[in-house]
Order: structure tokens, then C-alpha cells, then sequence
């Protein structure tokens, strides 16, 4: 059952900690309808998590985007990872994790080899026409929600449009995006408190661990060369299995290369994937360019983070060259070590620095750049949302009418109506393969 929690003044009086079965539920559930790439799994988790189940607040949620943001990897999966750990400590950071990636291996898999198999199916790719028209609107939602809740004064708005601006028109890097918006809130609240700390309470802000009645978790350094030494092993052992039983094949350098995309390339899926496609299809040769695009449209259309199109690149790795093993099985093993080898890190960012992060979430300072960061996260979601919503409605073939007309209508069920995501994704889904039977 849901516990009240006694939570302080900067936190909703509703809040609600899970247990740890509600919580692997909604991680599973989560699993299987995150589509839309970073920007609509972080609409739909604060929707989820901060507007219906209040088992965080807006503020907490910002906080650990904000630190998500500036990783490099998938954002949206080490967001759930972190939350997950703010719930149930490194089990559930362990159960959010795994669940928000593991339904999508399932699927992609199977439309993997379907793809090399027998082609694309024109069916299932129109119920995605439908689920990518109602992920856009929850995309526009949850930027209206974000946006009414963190851009207080016209400074943050102004903050959120250059942010947008720069990102989507000139390619501005979104961690000096980051560090430049921090440091002009850090300068700005010396000089204009009122504007760079509006709503900001200074102290006593801890962790929904603690407000749980939960012991949270040390940053010692016995615990974190612990972290470490787990990740090395985990890491150590399949990388040496593979390059000792499998020897000459691609698949050590599919581990290597894979881990190190996960910790060199900064700015979410969108900096990853140009970095991936061009050594994928260049330099290793494991893909045509044809196939790459067909596998991001692909990772676009099922749930699971944008950055699952690396298990179509393993897939086709291990499919195109499998050694000893066969086409089918070096596809089976070529999917899994891109899926491994590109979401451990992402563990280790979390468990390593959300309890530094979290002790930083009362300090005045912090709290002044979050001012400037949060509505530059704002501007850097529409901007993804932009960015989705273009694929969505200009295809190849020209204004997607059908799709403009569903996510419209989406919008405003759950905007207006409070219909919920799972209904609208099912909803949008249906009509999609429906217009494919009536010739739509």
C-alpha cells in the first residue's frame, strides 16, 4: 500500500512512497509503454510518477534530469535508474534500470529479424504511425506541465527559449549549454535573488529516501571503489569471454567499442547515435547507411530508449558477421553485447553520484543554478520533441495529415480530459493499423 509521507515544506504534502512491488510493476509497465525516444519516456515518467502517483515531487524529478542530462548515454534510462534508487536504494535503481530497457530487447530483436528475414511489414509499421502521433502529444504535454512548474519569471523563459534555440538551430552542446546556464544562475542570484531563486527554499531539502523512513545510502569511499571494483568485474569478465572463445571475431570489438560510446559521448541518444551510425557503417562496415536508417526508424517505434537502435547494430553485426557461430546465433550475441556493454555504465553514473548529487539538493548555490538549468532542460526537451515531431509529420512522402489529426486529438483528451497514457497509446495504436485496413 501507498504510506503518506511526512514530507518538508519544498515538497507536495500528498507525496506518496511505493513499495517495492508497486514499484517493479510500474518499472515493467513502463517498459512496455516508453515510446518516443528521451523526450516522451521523460513526459511519460512525469506524468506517471510526479502528476498521477505523487511518489515524487517536480522538484526532486527535475533534480535528477538535471544530473541525467549531463551524462553521457540514454538520459531517460539513467533518470528511471535514478528514481528507481531514490525509491528502493540500488535494488530499485537495479529494478528501474533493467525494466526500462528489457521489453525493448525483446521486440527489437524480433522486428530485427523479421527486418533481415522477410523485409519490413507495412501492418505494424501503421500502428506505429499511430503510437509515434499519440507520444507526440504527450511530448507537447509534458512540456507545457514542466514549463508552467519551472518557468516562474521572463528571465527562465527567456533562458528556455535561447536554450531551445541554440540547441535545435546551431547544435550547441548541451553540456556547455549546461555549465554556461549554471553559471549565469550562480552570478545572477548574487545580484537578483528574486528572479534566480524564485520559489527556492534554501536547506533541509533531503532525499525521498529519508522522507520514506528509508536509511539512505553513504558516499563513502569504501563504498564507491566497492561500485567500482563490481563494475569492472561485471564488465571484465564477458569482455575476456569473448575475446578468448570467440577469438578473431567482431565481438571483443563490439564490447569495447560499445562501452566506450557509453562513456565518451555526451548529450543524450541524439549525440550517440551520429557517433555510433558513423563508425558502425564506416568505420567497422557492420551496416549499409540504408539499414542504419531503417534501424533508427525502427528503435523510433517501439519502446525503450531512442539508443536501442545499438541492438540493431549488434544484431546486424553479429547477422553479417558471425564467425563460427551462424547467422542467427552472432545476431543473438551481437544484439546482447551492444545492449550490455552500452547500459552498464550508465549504472555506475547513477549509483556513483546521486548520493552526492542528493546532499547537494538543499545548498543555495545549487539551487540557483538549478533555476537556470531546469528551463534549459525545458528548451532542450521541445527541442527533442521538435525534432521527433518533424520525423512524425514530414515524412518522406509529405504532410502526414493523419498523424497531425491523431496527436491533436490525443492532446487534448489528455489535456483537457485527463485520459490516461496507456489508454491513448492503445487508442492511437489501434486507429494506426485501422487506417492501414480502410487504405488510409
Amino acid at each position: 500500500m501507498n504510506t503518506p509521507i511526512s514530507a518538508p515544506k519544498d515538497e507536495p504534502a500528498e507525496l506518496v512512497a511505493p513499495s517495492f512491488k508497486e514499484a517493479f510493476l510500474f518499472w515493467l509497465k513502463l517498459g512496455w509503454i516508453s515510446f518516443g525516444g528521451p523526450a516522451g519516456q521523460i513526459a511519460i515518467m512525469h506524468q506517471e510518477l510526479v502528476d498521477r502517483k505523487k511518489w515524487i515531487s517536480n522538484d526532486r524529478f527535475l533534480h535528477a534530469l538535471n544530473y541525467c542530462m549531463l551524462l553521457p548515454g540514454p538520459e531517460a534510462q539513467q533518470l528511471a535508474t535514478y528514481i528507481g534508487w531514490l525509491l528502493h536504494k540500488t535494488r530499485g535503481g537495479i529494478v528501474a534500470g533493467v525494466l526500462f530497457v528489457l521489453p525493448s530487447v525483446f521486440i527489437l530483436f524480433s522486428l530485427s529479424y523479421i527486418y533481415m528475414a522477410f523485409g519490413t511489414l507495412p501492418w505494424v509499421a501503421a500502428i506505429f504511425v499511430g503510437l509515434k502521433a499519440s507520444v507526440l502529444a504527450i511530448v507537447l504535454a509534458a512540456v507545457i506541465k514542466i514549463g508552467k512548474k519551472s518557468l516562474k519569471n521572463n528571465v527562465l523563459i527567456a533562458i528556455a527559449i535561447l536554450s531551445f534555440t541554440v540547441t535545435y538551430f546551431l547544435k550547441f552542446p548541451f553540456p556547455a549549454l549546461i555549465l554556461t546556464v549554471g553559471i549565469i544562475g550562480i552570478i545572477g542570484s548574487q545580484f537578483f535573488p528574486s528572479l534566480f531563486l524564485a520559489g527556492k527554499k534554501q536547506g533541509g531539502a533531503t532525499s525521498l529516501v529519508d522522507h520514506a523512513g528509508q536509511h539512505s545510502q553513504s558516499s563513502s569511499l569504501s563504498r564507491n571503489v566497492m561500485l567500482l571494483a563490481v563494475f569492472v568485474v561485471l564488465w571484465t569478465i564477458p569482455f575476456l569471454g569473448l575475446y578468448y572463445l570467440l577469438p578473431g571475431s567482431i565481438f571483443a570489438t563490439e564490447a569495447f567499442f560499445f562501452t566506450k560510446a557509453a562513456f565518451l559521448t555526451f548529450g543524450g541518444a541524439y549525440s550517440l547515435l551520429g557517433y555510433i551510425a558513423q563508425a558502425g557503417v564506416e568505420q567497422y562496415h557492420w551496416l549499409s547507411s540504408l539499414q542504419m536508417i531503417d534501424g533508427l526508424g525502427l528503435a523510433e517505434t517501439t519502446p525503450g530508449p531512442l539508443i536501442m537502435v545499438v541492438q540493431f547494430i549488434g544484431f546486424l553485426a553479429g547477422w553479417n558477421h558471425p564467425a563460427s557461430l551462424g547467422p542467427v546465433l552472432g545476431a543473438v550475441t551481437g544484439s546482447l553485447i551492444a545492449t550490455y556493454f552500452t547500459f552498464l555504465p550508465s549504472f555506475l553514473f547513477i549509483f556513483l553520484g546521486a548520493p552526492y548529487i542528493e546532499r547537494l539538493a538543499g545548498n543555495t548555490k545549487m539551487s540557483a543554478a538549478l533555476a537556470t538549468i531546469t528551463p534549459a532542460v525545458v528548451g532542450v526537451v521541445f527541442n527533442l520533441g521538435v525534432w521527433f515531431g518533424t520525423h512524425v509529420l514530414f515524412p518522406v512522402e509529405g504532410f502526414a495529415w493523419f498523424s497531425a489529426i491523431l496527436a491533436i486529438v490525443s492532446f487534448c483528451l489528455m489535456h483537457f480530459y485527463k485520459v490516461g497514457i496507456i489508454a491513448i497509446i492503445a487508442g492511437a495504436g489501434t486507429l494506426g493499423l485501422l487506417s492501414y485496413f480502410l487504405g488510409f
